[in-house]
């Protein structure tokens, strides 16, 4: 695809690269439209470098005003942006001195030139199969020199599809076993007593919607009194239901039936927002800065590291951990794709934005238990092929951190074969159910389903993350470094494979330290707060 830059000279001799934006050409393109209509009024998100950089650990979580104050972006680098970008010619949406971030809007033509690139319009294999037209630019973007340095990212001028949902649905008569949230909460022994109440629990969308019917039909069926379910959205995105069942409308309400399931005095809101980088990082910032900060932020939502471009990565990382230093614990799916992630190049690839340090990566399992009893009869790794099994292996971009130093010597016994990833932050930490075969009951567009996929953990785990918060009376943030240190809280999986990487006693590449026993790791972790 031709590369035409429309940066008048001037630009570009005032301009200098902007480490991590080079992007490669998009997979799956179906056709091409030639260049964008340059008078097209588009919206970008920039972001800047931090005031401080944030601490390896906090004894307690921040407020945002602390934050913004210690460690957002200095007012010296918000004026000196804002002012370089209107005298540019482009429109300030927004400046957030807490998030480092600034929203921009122009044309087409303006932007491009601020930015040092060209923009076509093609059309591309999106998520779940269905074609999306987007712009598309490929190389690195440039940023008036003087904010070198200042600006980190520039997400947006490309809007291709970002992430997929990480699950896969099968109708209700085709299931073999499965089961509803409240037969997890026996099985997985949640805390007794423990409702969400007090509690605020995020999710993150990138499609679909929901119909209020679907959810009072559901929570009924299950003898519940649904939550309150908040939809949000985010840069000009909005809850649209009646989508396909087995799109993204599958995955929003197997998100919130199964959070609300669980923590059903929670309050609930969803962030929808358009499936680009740009849109993901809003939304992730959104949710996590909040007025009411919330207890955990659910993704169910990723693709293969290598699919990000690395100002994208880098941005996402500190976006959570800005979410971690407020107190949010941030679940999200580990990927349905086995150890290669879905990609082609007889490689293993991590799944992100899972394998940052500071997600709870969620990984999955095949469950075979009694739903009257709890009684787990057997639980192995899923994988039922190599285009549905568990994500899992190594980042080939986040070092192993502190709190998984143990991770070495199972390094040893999960060594890859030559060309397999390396030996990076291991993923996941966590597991549950999510096999479709042995997967959760779910009511989507009117129609009972069998939803399985990572993408099903993530909202256990959050809603588990919220009990325990709601019982001990306190936000957990990055909560990793605590579960690392417990000698009991788990169910060990020690069967079965994700393809490269294999189960074995205590960590592993496929289930990290296993599924919940909620109670056992509540008692745990009240006993590691000591």
């Amino acid at each position: 695809m031709s590369e035409q830059s429309n940066t008048p000279p001037s630009t570009t001799a005032d301009s200098v690269p902007l480490p991590g934006s080079e992007r490669p050409t998009a997979a799956r393109i179906q056709a091409t439209h030639g260049p964008v209509d340059p008078s097209r009024r588009i919206e970008v998100t920039v972001i800047l470098r931090r005031n401080q950089p944030l601490p390896e650990s906090l004894a307690e979580p921040m407020s945002r005003d602390e934050l913004a104050s210690r460690h957002g972006s200095s007012s010296e680098d918000l004026r000196l942006a804002t002012e370089t970008f209107t005298r540019l010619g482009a429109e300030i949406l927004e400046a957030d001195p807490a998030s480092r971030r600034i929203r921009l809007a122009g044309s087409v033509e303006q932007l491009s030139r601020i930015f040092g690139t060209s923009l076509e319009e093609v059309t591309s294999s999106g998520s779940h199969g269905h074609d999306v037209t987007h712009r598309h630019r490929t190389g690195g973007l440039k940023v008036p020199a003087v904010l070198e340095g200042v600006v980190t990212a520039v997400l947006g001028l490309d809007d291709r599809p970002q992430a997929h949902a990480q699950f896969r649905a099968i109708p209700l008569a085709a299931a073999g076993t499965s089961y509803t949230p409240p037969e997890l909460a026996r099985i997985y022994n949640f805390p007794a007593g423990a409702d969400g109440a007090g509690q605020s629990v995020a999710i993150i969308e990138l499609g679909g919607g929901f119909g209020q019917a679907d959810l009072d039909s559901y929570f009924a069926s299950l003898g519940i009194t649904g939550p309150k379910v908040t939809a949000v959205g985010v840069d000009g995105a909005v809850n649209q239901p009646g989508q396909d069942p087995t799109g993204a409308d599958g995955e929003v309400l197997l998100d919130i039936e199964v959070v609300g399931a669980l923590a059903p005095k929670a309050n609930i809101l969803v962030y929808f927002a358009p499936n680009t980088d740009a849109g993901f990082l809003d939304a992730i910032i959104n949710a996590s800065h909040a007025a009411t900060t919330p207890s955990a932020i659910s993704i169910s939502w990723g693709q293969s590291e290598d699919a990000w471009t690395g100002q994208a990565r880098t941005a996402f990382d500190q976006a959570l951990a800005d979410a971690s230093a407020m107190g949010v614990t941030v679940t999200a799916a580990a990927g349905d794709n086995g150890s290669a992630d879905g990609a082609t190049d007889g490689k293993d690839h991590a799944d992100f934005p899972a394998s940052s340090p500071h997600a709870l990566a969620c990984g999955g399992t095949r469950l075979d238990a009694d739903p009257a009893t709890g009684r787990i009869r057997s639980e192995t790794v899923w994988n039922d092929g190599p285009h549905s099994a568990t994500g899992g292996g190594y980042s080939s971009t986040f070092p192993a951190p502190v709190w998984q130093g143990g991770l070495a010597a199972h390094s040893r016994r999960h060594k890859p074969a030559p060309g397999h990833g390396g030996q990076g932050r291991g993923v996941p930490d966590v597991s549950g159910v999510a096999d479709p075969q042995t997967g959760y009951k779910v009511r989507v567009d009117g129609k009972d389903l069998v939803i399985g996929g990572t993408s099903a953990v993530a909202p256990l785990w959050a809603a588990l993350i919220a009990l325990i918060a709601q019982t001990t009376s306190r936000r957990f943030g990055q909560i990793q470094p605590l579960l690392y240190t417990l000698k009991s809280g788990f169910h060990d999986v020690t069967s079965g494979n994700n393809g490269t990487y294999h189960a074995a006693s205590g960590w592993d590449p496929c289930t990290g330290l296993g599924s919940p026993d909620g109670t056992a790791l509540l008692a745990a972790i009240k006993s590691g707060l000591r």
